[in-house]
């Protein structure tokens, strides 16, 4: 059950970033280089193939998009690591990739071009989003994952990955993107449900300005999958049910529609557990031999309360 929900939030990130100009935005708000602002949306193409091997084929998804840059093809291979845990293979994954997608490119090139000496191969970029809860500890760096690399210096293979780390991001920072991206990742972190609650209400205000028509598809799509994984058993049928039904809404309707339904189920939740210590304490008091009407003044139960717990104790 826990794969089937890991392989549906992968895929969720997977839909998201597979949208052309989300991926763009992505890019340019969270990587401060140059060359982001040379890529062209309208030139970005997104190669439809996994380079899963036998080794990891259990673990991977991944995105490959291929855009020429000043007359330079290059190659953004993303590796979603939506898991809990830190691989420390992370390098060792990534040039096996990375060495998959140049043998596809040569297979698929012809030999008088190969032989040519201004022939290259496309420069790959290398990407990690994780969203797992430790802290991100694996190599950055290829070399690092070699034994006596500080002898040989430039004579080994080296490169380094770029990696997203999304539940250390800062929320000041996701606010001020506000876009879908920034919006994703905001929800996607690990935090408490009225911080989630709050943040709803947050994104709610801006993301329908932020979004088109198919951004704003693809990321209902994606609210419903994350909540449908996170609502306990117990909340699970009736806000399931309301999600899919909000589908048809505005997406800010829907978010705040969603906030406030969690608010009620949070309340109640709250005012459940304060009856379940009530009761609690108000059972030890009788075991004490304090009298009902102390007892009722401490807690707040009624006089009926006391007296079912009195009968249940008995």
């Amino acid at each position: 059950m826990q794969d089937k929900i890991n392989n549906e939030h992968d895929l969720g990130y997977k839909h998201i970033l597979s949208h052309k100009k989300t991926f763009v935005e992505f890019l340019r708000s969270f990587v401060n280089k140059e060359w982001v602002n040379l890529i062209d949306v309208e030139n970005l193409i997104l190669i439809d193939k996994e380079f899963i091997l036998e080794d990891f084929k259990e673990e991977e998804a991944d995105i490959v998009y291929k855009v020429n840059i000043d007359g330079n093809d290059i190659i953004f291979y993303i590796l979603l690591e939506l898991q809990s845990k830190v691989d420390y293979r992370m390098p060792i994954r990534l040039l096996m990739y990375m060495t998959e997608i140049w043998r596809e490119e040569l297979k698929n090139t012809e030999d008088k071009v190969k032989r040519r000496k201004d022939y290259k191969l496309p420069a790959i970029v290398p990407i990690v989003l994780y969203n797992g809860k430790n802290k991100w500890t694996a190599a950055r760096n290829f070399k690092e994952v070699l034994n006596g690399y500080e002898l040989f210096d430039e004579n080994i293979i080296d490169f380094r990955y770029m990696l997203f780390d999304v539940n250390r991001m800062k929320e000041g920072e996701l606010l001020d993107i506000a876009n879908l991206i920034s919006s994703v990742f905001l929800l996607d972190q690990d935090r408490g449900k009225e911080e989630i609650i709050q943040r709803l209400k947050l994104i709610g205000k801006y993301i329908r300005k932020c979004v088109d028509k198919e951004q704003e598809k693809v990321f209902k799509n994606w609210l419903i999958n994350i909540f449908k994984n996170r609502l306990n058993y117990e909340e699970k049928e009736h806000l399931l049910e309301f999600l899919i039904e909000s589908n048809n809404m505005e997406v800010d309707d829907m978010m705040s529609n969603l906030g406030r339904r969690l608010e009620e189920e949070f309340r109640q939740t709250k005012e459940e557990g304060k009856q379940v210590k009530a009761k609690e304490i108000a059972k030890n008091l009788l075991l004490m031999g304090i009298d009902i009407d102390t007892i009722i003044r401490a807690t707040g139960l009624s006089n009926e309360d006391i007296e079912k717990i009195k009968s249940s104790m008995n």
